[in-house]
């Protein structure tokens, strides 16, 4: 069976407004990553595209958008990637994040993500990489997300 998050992506994307109402209802639902407002731009097994729109409420006194944003954009990114590989009956927990500023992050943002699905049955961490870009497909910070993956319960 297939993870609630890549069946409803599925179900709401290819309708008119979709992409937006699921970006909206992703931010209900996961309350802190909906503060930088993102745009889920696409999600299958092992990828995600989720973007970023520069505005007041997500920028520093550099006058670029905030680190904690990008974090915050890189592991959303993260985690839908890989959970729309993984099962409903497996679960992932963050258990580190690391990030790489390579420059000031400014304007429309996309992260996005390509991650192997490893084998959830036997509990295991996986790094998962989410390179964040700027409209000149210049990479504006490296997000790195270490997740702890098994079965529940």
């Amino acid at each position: 069976m297939a993870h609630p998050i890549l069946e409803q992506w599925r179900r709401w994307s290819s309708r008119p407004m979709g992409r937006w109402a699921f970006s909206k209802v992703l931010a209900r639902t996961i309350p802190y990553s909906g503060t930088i407002r993102p745009e889920v731009l696409s999600i299958e097994p092992g990828r995600a595209e989720v973007a970023l729109s520069d505005r007041r409420a997500v920028r520093n006194h550099l006058n670029s958008v905030h680190a904690i944003a990008l974090v915050n954009l890189g592991e959303l990114t993260s985690g839908l990637a890989l959970n729309a590989g993984l099962p409903a009956e497996a679960r992932a927990i963050v258990t580190h994040l690391e990030i790489d500023y390579l420059k000031k992050a400014r304007g429309r943002l996309v992260a996005r993500c390509n991650t192997p699905i490893p084998d959830w049955r036997t509990p295991c961490e996986h790094v998962v990489e989410a390179p964040i870009t700027d409209a000149d497909g210049d990479v504006v910070a490296q997000v790195r997300v270490r997740w702890k993956i098994g079965p529940k319960g």
